[in-house]
């Protein structure tokens, strides 16, 4: 995705700042709100955009989805508890912060199980996605078929390069609200801290913490790039994000309803995967126009950590053999 495309992706997102209008908004039979934490510029606004216009177009109106970006109705742990309350009826939210609900739904994020793309859609399309799926669906959320992109995560840092594991001791980084998260950096021997995406901007600014690990795609949106010097190129973890419905709202709509909300929430999920892949292609460069330095990380010495940590064997204790199998059917032998 070249500069220019990126800008006018940006320009055409803004219109996702605000909750939607449309012609049929004062006839729809069912007004959603769909919230994510993402900044409007990202992929996953211009597509949710496009989606609840489809969505709105094909049902003539019966189903008007108002899109609420950028942590405009809460923190992830705010959203959630929204969610399953019924105050927000969709909700996209990583699996590694969605298993402080449903553990199983971390088990996508194991640091270093996929090395590409290709493996990570093979997983999720299939018979692991299929597993974590059904764990999010007995905790009364629907999720949809297909899960969007958040990317590989490289970690930042406003004092040094992080190029082995051993640059992470005692190194303060902010983390998701996630379990396996804060696992993973204490076995590497930083000193994770548990932020909300929300707050991350501001406790980098001020030293809270002295990184953090993101997709380039976000730390573009969020401007951490204002706030970090260094960029180490890891892929120490995929994260994506469930598109969630309340069970009770999902119920509500009727069979043919539902059947053209999901048809346009997933083509969009597929769309904004092809959308993350490209712009993490071509963010490095820009990135580093606005100032932040890249290093390729040593990766093989962050593996060797977590196994002598015995990171994966723990986790293959808290996940079950069922789910680790699923996992290594895709990622081979981890532990």
């Amino acid at each position: 995705m070249k500069r220019r495309d990126f800008i006018r992706l940006t320009a055409a997102g803004a219109a996702a700042a605000l909750p939607l209008g449309s012609a049929y908004a004062q006839k729809a039979e069912f007004r959603y709100k769909y919230a994510n934490n993402l900044p409007v510029s990202h992929p996953m606004n211009i597509r949710a955009k496009e989606m609840a216009d489809a969505i709105r177009a094909e049902t003539k109106g019966r189903v008007d989805i108002e899109v609420f970006p950028n942590n405009q109705l809460g923190s992830d742990t705010d959203m959630l508890s929204q969610l399953r309350s019924g105050a927000i009826e969709f909700f996209t939210l990583s699996g590694l912060i969605l298993s402080t609900l449903v553990p199983a739904t971390s088990i996508t994020g194991i640091g270093f199980a996929f090395p590409d793309y290709a493996t990570v859609w093979k997983a999720l399309d299939g018979d692991l996605g299929a597993y974590v799926r059904a764990q999010i669906a007995k905790a009364g959320i629907v999720p949809m078929d297909k899960i969007w992109d958040n990317g590989f995560r490289q970690i930042t840092s406003s004092t040094k390069p992080i190029d082995t594991a051993a640059d992470l001791k005692d190194f303060k980084i902010r983390v998701p609200v996630s379990p396996l998260w804060t696992s993973m950096f204490k076995a590497l021997g930083a000193a994770p801290a548990s932020i909300n995406f929300a707050e991350v901007y501001s406790a980098l600014q001020t030293h809270i913490v002295d990184g953090q690990e993101n997709p380039l795609a976000i730390i573009a949106t969020a401007k951490l790039y204002e706030v970090q010097k260094y960029c180490s190129i890891t892929n120490h973890m995929w994260d994506g994000f469930w598109f969630l419905a309340n069970g009770a709202a999902w119920n509500r709509l009727p069979a043919d309803l539902r059947t053209i909300v999901a048809k346009h929430v997933n083509a969009a999920g597929e769309a904004e995967r092809a959308d993350v892949e490209k712009l993490n292609a071509s963010l490095q460069q820009e990135l580093t126009g606005k100032g932040l330095v890249f290093n390729q990380a040593k990766t093989a010495t962050f593996r060797d950590k977590l196994q002598k940590a015995g990171f994966y064997a723990d986790w293959k204790g808290k996940y079950g053999n069922e789910a680790w199998d699923l996992l290594e059917k895709y990622s081979g032998k981890l532990a």
